[in-house]
């Protein structure tokens, strides 16, 4: 008997623990949605049947006249920004009260490669930041363009030598990304366009394949993070491999710049700069000035920074210019237009692709544009609040530490912000008609003082490689070709299409 009770109390106990804080929503006065105990209103997420950016976009439109959204990500409160104003109030206006992503608890972070830009938070992300932005000036930029003219080459002879059948955009796409990421940021030939057994190309797919392990990790972690926290997001392979990688190509080096004005190199002029010092943004003297805080570079601290670089260029940029190029075949009179304006541009050029070339393609950028409105590479946004706060306009007021999430893809395909949001129009994008875009309603790119640092450094490689297809190629679609591709489910921030994008290719006379 005694046993029974000591079995009902223990799971009555689990109970408990598994619906604590799952109450804060309908006390707030915030709608949301109903929570399991443990997985909140997320298991299809954690069965990785449905992205985040698919539930999100799903919540949205449930509420169409709600500016504010709850639900629990596990046992983490999330409250989704539905209002274009109140989000500027997030990103821009009242950012020093929502400066971290949130993503990790950066106060127990034990991982090296979560010490990056993107998952950083606090004094460790403003240090980084501070430090880092000088490395994508237009002149830097401008620099790096003779080695993506070279990537450009490759991928025209590799696409050239798929003629005849279906080709999948998105691996081809990843390819030539992975080859550039090698050559701008580490100084390598890594040839992935054409090896499939290059060590890079299989790094990629590697950081952004979500496996069993992955799911397993981010939900002991969300659930239980103290009793877990020496339990690590990534793979140990893919630690191992980055650092590995990082410290071969130092070594090369004798850890000093090069003078090939790659990633490594920056990051090794950081460190010759010294320790990093700035005024924080997490600590206060009485007189309420800014603690100093500083930060030394070590070897683990640029792995990380090369991890991020990595990972956050190849996954965001081969989608878009997939995606693209996918439009372009289902739309054909656009493609036509584009590749009539590539054809001029670079007539002017003596037809050769350069860093100015590219930046006259202002269709081709439309096109870009109109495709990351209706599949952003991050479909999302995340915030985390840092003291209490009044939503202005509003009765709800959240406490420190609840996570904010803004649905990009959701917003940027709502008819009440864009006509016909499913059509693509690249002409909503022209210059003369920016000023009937709302104002915080596309933001591929985010907005606000955590907005993306490579995004022009990302649009150039974007941009040059479309150009270099198209240039020499026409897209169709093929048998096998989706009017929508299928979304991975088992995507969690960035997001990624299941099956690949296959498209015919023909070469232009």
């Amino acid at each position: 008997m005694f046993v029974y009770i000591a079995i009902i109390v223990l799971i009555w106990s689990l109970y408990l623990y598994g619906i604590q804080g799952f109450d804060y929503w309908r006390k707030k006065g915030v709608k949301y949605d109903k929570p399991l105990p443990f997985v909140g209103s997320t298991l299809r997420l954690f069965l990785q049947k449905q992205s985040l950016t698919e539930y999100l976009t799903e919540l949205y439109r449930r509420h169409p006249e709600d500016k504010l959204v709850g639900f629990y990500f596990a046992n983490s409160k999330v409250l989704v920004i539905r209002d274009p104003e109140l989000l500027n109030n997030v990103l821009i206006t009242d950012f020093n009260k929502f400066y971290p992503r949130g993503l990790i608890p950066h106060k127990t972070v034990r991982e090296p490669m979560m010490k990056n830009l993107f998952f950083a938070d606090g004094d460790l992300w403003k240090l980084l930041r501070q430090r880092m932005t000088p490395a994508f000036t237009s002149g830097k930029l401008k620099a790096m363009f003779p080695l993506i003219v070279e990537r450009t080459e490759r991928l025209q002879r590799s696409a050239a030598a798929k003629l005849g059948s279906e080709v999948d955009v998105r691996d081809l796409m990843a390819r030539y990304t992975t080859d550039f990421i090698g050559a701008c940021g580490f100084g390598l030939d890594t040839d992935s366009i054409t090896d499939e057994t290059s060590t890079f190309r299989k790094l990629g797919k590697r950081i952004f394949t979500f496996t069993i392990r992955e799911g397993l990790m981010l939900f002991l972690k969300e659930v239980a993070t103290e009793t877990f926290k020496n339990f690590e997001y990534l793979a140990p392979e893919i630690e191992r491999n980055t650092v590995a990688l990082v410290k071969s190509i130092m070594e090369q080096r004798n850890y000093k710049p090069s003078g090939r004005n790659d990633f490594i190199d920056l990051l090794l002029e950081l460190k010759q700069k010294g320790k990093i010092v700035g005024e924080s943004v997490e600590k206060r003297n009485a007189d309420g000035t800014p603690h100093i805080v500083e930060l030394e570079m070590d070897e683990l601290l640029m792995a990380a920074q090369v991890f991020v670089f990595f990972a956050a260029g190849f996954e965001t940029s081969s989608s878009a210019t997939s995606y693209t190029l996918h439009q372009l075949a289902l739309h054909p009179d656009q493609q036509a237009k584009c590749q009539q304006e590539i054809d001029e541009v670079l007539t002017r050029y003596g037809g050769k692709l350069c860093y100015d070339a590219v930046k006259e393609m202002q269709y081709l950028h439309m096109c870009f544009k109109e495709s990351m409105r209706l599949f952003p590479s991050l479909g999302f946004l995340v915030r985390q609040c840092t003291d209490s706060y009044q939503f202005p306009g509003t009765d709800v007021t959240i406490d420190e530490g609840v996570n904010i999430a803004i649905p990009l893809q959701a917003i940027q395909t709502d008819p009440k912000y864009f006509k016909d949001p499913e059509k693509f129009i690249p002409e909503r994008f022209d210059a003369k008609n920016l000023q009937e875009i709302q104002k915080n309603t596309y933001l591929p790119f985010g907005d606000g003082p955590r907005a993306c640092i490579g995004e022009r450094l990302g649009l150039m490689q974007s941009l040059a490689g479309l150009a270099a297809m198209l240039h020499k190629f026409t897209v169709a679609p093929s048998r096998n070709t989706r009017v929508k591709p299928l979304v991975d489910p088992a995507a969690h921030i960035v997001q990624s299409v299941k099956g690949g994008i296959p498209l015919a290719l023909s070469l232009r006379s």
